[in-house]
């Protein structure tokens, strides 16, 4: 698959400060990767060979779902089903379980495995970038927020691969970016709790009308519609 299509300069995608800036560049590749797949890629052989390995998660499979093009998904799962009629089983039956418990379920995406591999060049770029050049710390302090996985993920990728001169400063960066959001969410949810007490009727509802929303968006990176 062309690696053009996992690429995303940071600074670019730092300048949108749309959000958590992790969230935001798995959100492209998503698209760019789906659109990609349903298109021109799926008559390629190594590709196909891929796909029909590792099949594609739920949530990747409703965005291919949105794609014009169902007959390019019709042609995808029905390689993909030849392929698992010849071994249904797949990997479930490789590992050790014990007696009277279940074995893990088995899940693997094609465009998980490569949305991954890009992030964690990611994750190696932004953070040689922050050590070598004062804009680039500049613009990611100034961004939004950091959700709470990203903000977990970052902070073991960079306590085993930064360079330790900056591990502090760049630690401390994330802890501003995610634990400041993580308060001002709490404050907002508690607010629109207690706008359900009859004592609080035809107060003032703030921010907190959508704090449900942004709260498990914070909490899962998944982007929450308004209304389920």
């Amino acid at each position: 698959m062309q690696e053009s299509i996992f690429t995303i300069p940071v600074t670019e995608l730092l300048e949108e400060k749309n959000g958590c800036p992790i969230c935001a560049m798995v959100h492209v590749l998503e698209q760019r990767s789906v659109e990609y797949i349903m298109g021109a890629a799926m008559m390629e052989p190594d590709v196909r060979i891929e796909t029909n390995r590792l099949g594609f998660c739920a949530h990747h499979f409703a965005q291919m779902r949105t794609q014009k093009n169902r007959l390019s998904l019709a042609l995808i799962l029905q390689s993909h089903l030849q392929e698992l009629q010849k071994n249904p089983m797949g990997n479930a039956g490789s590992g050790k379980v014990k007696r009277g418990q279940l074995p893990p379920k088995e899940e693997s995406c094609f465009v998980c495995d490569r949305i991954q591999w890009a992030q964690v060049r990611f994750f190696h770029t932004l953070l040689q970038q922050y050590a070598a050049q004062e804009d680039l710390r500049k613009l990611w302090k100034e961004q939004p927020f950091l959700c709470l996985p990203h903000y977990r993920q970052l902070t073991v990728y960079a306590k085993q691969n930064m360079d330790k001169r900056w591990q502090k400063d760049f630690q401390q960066s994330l802890n501003d970016l995610c634990l400041k959001q993580l308060d001002q969410l709490e404050a907002d949810v508690s607010h629109y709790c207690k706008m359900f007490d009859y004592r609080s009727k035809g107060g003032d509802w703030g921010n907190s009308r959508d704090s449900i929303e942004r709260s498990i968006a914070f909490l899962t990176s998944e982007e929450m519609p308004e209304h389920p």
